[in-house]
């Protein structure tokens, strides 16, 4: 089975976008003033070179290099992508002055951001130091002779004293992540007496996909924080319902995919509401802990030896249940799981050693803290039993939509701890009588909007 795609009409609306606001961007005279802007912060600078970013995924920017000073970025959200522009600023703002003044991890120095209708004009964006680097950890891991445009997949003959010194950089990321506990779920904030809280709802890279490539309505997403994991796991299983739901384009096959996505959606939830996950939830007054939606080998910098110099991109960083904190990471292949060219069981193949050699690094770096008197509970041990009890794919199929369908019929369903035998009529059981009913009338409602191929217009957007 394969999972819902991106609606194609709402990706060529995006295109057409991005292509009105690159060409907006790059006129003579928007440059200019990004660049008086720049050279203006860097407070004496002597600019030489104003230079056009590489455009990733949700941001572009460009970079001023100076002869006296560091150069730096100031970096724009894309248009239609980042729906949430401005609250997506400010959240990543907040999580990397925290990372800053309270962790060693090397993050970039924020000098200014602002808002659409701040100076210099061009919309909401973050003017931040640009770390000099030669290339990206994923570059030091990806297979030889691929080219930018290919999707990376980790170098087979890649010799073991380079994956372990670059997993080990990775692994002190992540430690240091896991250390901070907050008491509820959301984005965090620095509070006026200097102390750090979670004050606003999770704002995560799945949420804004599925408004920008799903065309689902911003009103349909959480819009509030949540004091206990399992009422985030419910609302995010919901969120996997609405998707099918909502998306008119490239969401189902035919008649029978359908009904397979539709069970196996309600299916999850009941395994959720009936708290089979988490099944032993962290406990304790202050459970939650910061996880990175975004953190993966590319958005780590590296200098000449390849020795970790930053990491970006962190807009996608809230206080989360531990569960995903504690889950092993899935980027040790470089390509997720869903992507993988042979499918998710030979991801699983190939992940289970690369798994091992992560593991062991990750124990090494506990020992050094453990000695220091930094560290109490091993990440290590969270992480095997995450990956032993199956925890790690019903955290995965919860906040990645795209990957549903694939982990939950090809992973979950087949785990003996949730299903007694595998299967669809296993699955179906679990549905209320309401909802087998209902079944029918949303297969005919989707078969129909497959027919239609419309784009309804879900344009507002909503920032907290």
């Amino acid at each position: 089975m394969s999972g819902i795609q991106y609606d194609d009409l709402a990706c060529a609306r995006i295109d057409a976008q991005y292509d009105a606001f690159r060409k907006n961007f790059l006129l003579k005279e928007n440059l200019s003033l990004a660049g008086d802007f720049m050279v203006k912060a860097s407070e004496g600078g002597m600019p030489i070179e104003l230079s056009l970013v590489q455009v990733g995924g949700f941001n572009a920017g460009l970079t001023m290099s100076f002869k006296n000073s560091v150069p730096l970025l100031i970096r724009f959200p894309r248009p239609v992508i980042s729906r949430f522009s401005e609250e997506k600023i400010r959240r990543e703002v907040a999580i990397m002055q925290y990372l800053t003044d309270l962790t060693a991890i090397p993050v970039p120095f924020v000098l200014r951001f602002g808002m659409s209708n701040e100076e210099p004009g061009l919309g909401p964006y973050i003017l931040m130091e640009f770390i000099r680097h030669t290339r990206s950890m994923s570059d030091v891991l990806n297979t030889p002779g691929f080219e930018k445009a290919d999707r990376p997949i980790l170098d087979p003959r890649i010799s073991e004293t380079t994956l372990k010194c670059a997993y080990s950089d990775m692994a002190n990321v992540l430690l240091q992540l896991s250390q901070p506990s907050f008491s509820k779920i959301g984005s965090i904030e620095k509070l006026g007496d200097g102390s750090w809280s979670v004050t606003h709802r999770p704002l995560t890279m799945n949420m804004t996909l599925l408004v920008s490539y799903g065309n689902l309505s911003p009103s349909t997403l959480p819009s509030n924080m949540f004091k206990t994991a399992s009422a985030y796991f419910e609302a995010l299983a919901n969120l996997n319902i609405t998707h099918l739901s909502i998306q008119r384009n490239d969401a189902i096959e035919d008649a029978e995919d359908c009904r397979w996505k539709y069970v196996g959606r309600y299916a999850f939830r009941k395994l959720i509401l009936e708290r089979h996950f988490p099944t032993n939830p962290v406990s304790g007054p202050t459970p939650f802990k910061l996880f990175c939606d975004d953190f993966r080998p590319s958005n780590v910098l590296v200098d000449e030896h390849d020795k970790l110099v930053g990491v970006i991109d962190w807009e996608w960083t809230y206080a989360a249940p531990a569960e995903f904190a504690y889950s092993p990471p899935w980027w040790l292949l470089l390509e997720p799981p869903e992507e993988w060219p042979h499918g998710i069981l030979d991801w699983v193949k190939e992940y289970e050693p690369r798994l091992r050699t992560f593991l062991e690094v990750l124990r090494k770096a506990e020992d050094s803290m453990i000695e220091d008197r930094r560290l109490i509970e091993r990440l290590s041990v969270r992480m095997q039993e995450s990956w032993d009890t199956g925890d790690f794919w019903v955290a995965y199929a919860a906040r990645k939509s795209w990957a549903f369908d694939q982990v939950f019929w090809k992973i979950i369903n087949r785990n003996p701890r949730f299903f007694p035998k595998p299967g669809y009529e296993e699955a179906l059981k679990l549905l209320s009588r309401e909802e087998q009913d209902g079944m029918e009338d949303f297969v005919q409602r989707k078969l129909k909007e497959k027919e239609e191929r419309i784009l309804v217009d879900c344009e507002e957007t909503v920032d907290f």
